[in-house]
């Protein structure tokens, strides 16, 4: 494969925190839009973006461009394509897509267009047609076809790299760990070395994104699949070399501390942070979360308490909510509290005044991520 374009793509409104990670990382951007964002690369590019991004959700290589009008444009130049050079002739292939235009009602059938498309070419030139499913371990194409404009992408990730593959235990309505991870990125953790202090810790995902940064391990740094493995020139040697760039930091300067009331929470977030291999960098504790320990000093008091919508009613959730300010004006003082809701009546509760309020989406729920900032003293002093 040659160089090309990369569209590194994520969930919506996540798209300024996956910025900075990619500006971060050095690359340019040459195009940015809702969900997505296009550098240019090769192997080592998408070997190393798949590594080191924490909120994005795959990294697409563009493989041709094209016009069609119709099913059978598009099958023909597909076609084109030198499958045989790409795919191995004994591979497996998944066909993913987004389609909008007037001669596809249902995005399987152009799915099915460009499968029979690859599957043809091969036959042809290598005699063999390679197996096709819904499974995402092997070869990953992704199509993207809008109106009359037809893009046909390598998915290098395969399955999808917003999940950080430590999460065996999820235990009730888990926070992605890209968009955990794109909280912290705006809550600027990753540039911190002070305390973060995660109460209603849940299955721990906050806390071990906050650790994984802290220690700078990259969240594709144990992975064993990517899509990019399943293409024709993928050199194993270039991923031991980015495997071997790692340099975990184990004995990290920050504290980070993990609360939760209830203890089968509490083993899942453990089970979780073990798998994470940051276990020993959390300090765990079972308590309500406004009797949780903070240190003095500087550092980030994160929550996600339950907002009415999956979880519990919203009535007595008022309650909570004001606890939760009462504990931070008490508690947190001279830190940067965050709350991450999708319940803006009920953030009212907490009885301050956020400083901003950053917007996320949880699945199809609108949120916030609001930020105060808690003084010491009077905020002139």
């Amino acid at each position: 494969m040659r160089r090309s374009k990369l569209v590194v793509n994520c969930q919506p409104l996540i798209i300024p925190h996956l910025q900075k990670e990619v500006e971060d990382l050095g690359y340019r951007i040459l195009r940015k839009d809702r969900t997505g964002l296009t550098v240019e690369g090769g192997w080592k590019e998408v070997m190393h973006l798949n590594m080191n991004l924490r909120s994005a959700s795959k990294v697409l290589w563009l493989i041709k461009s094209f016009e069609a009008n119709s099913p059978d444009a598009l099958y023909k130049e597909a076609k084109k394509i030198p499958w045989h050079k790409l795919i191995p002739k004994d591979g497996f292939i998944s066909i993913q897509s987004f389609v909008k235009n007037d001669h596809i009602l249902d995005t399987r059938f152009a799915n099915l267009k460009l499968k029979d498309a690859i599957v043809d070419k091969m036959q042809e030139e290598n005699g063999f047609r390679p197996d096709s499913g819904k499974e995402r371990d092997r070869t990953v194409l992704y199509l993207y076809w809008y109106l009359n404009k037809v893009y046909v992408y390598f998915d290098t990730s395969g399955e999808t790299i917003s999940k950080h593959g430590y999460r065996k235990i999820p235990f009730k309505a888990p926070m992605l760990e890209s968009l955990a991870s794109a909280c912290l990125t705006a809550a600027d953790w990753n540039d911190q070395k002070g305390t973060f202090i995660n109460p209603m810790c849940g299955s721990g995902t906050l806390a071990i994104e906050a650790a994984l940064m802290a220690a700078g391990i990259p969240p594709g740094w144990k992975r064993k699949n990517f899509g990019f493995m399943h293409i024709n020139g993928y050199d194993p040697s270039l991923w031991k070399e980015e495997v071997a760039k790692v340099e975990p930091n184990l004995k990290i300067k920050s504290t980070i501390i993990a609360s939760d009331w209830n203890g089968d929470a509490l083993k899942a977030a453990e089970a979780n942070a073990k798998l994470a291999g940051v276990n020993h960098i959390i300090n765990f504790e079972r308590c309500s979360f406004e009797k949780t320990f903070v240190p003095s000093g500087k550092g980030v008091v994160m929550l996600n308490p339950e907002y009415g919508e999956r979880l519990g009613d919203e009535g007595p959730l008022q309650q909570v909510y004001s606890e939760i300010g009462d504990f931070f004006k008490q508690s947190c003082k001279g830190k940067v509290g965050y709350i991450f809701t999708g319940n803006l009546s009920l953030a009212k509760k907490i009885g301050l005044r956020p400083k901003r309020r950053i917007e996320f989406m949880n699945a199809k729920i609108d949120c916030r991520l609001l930020e105060y900032e808690l003084y010491e003293g009077s905020r002139k002093k």
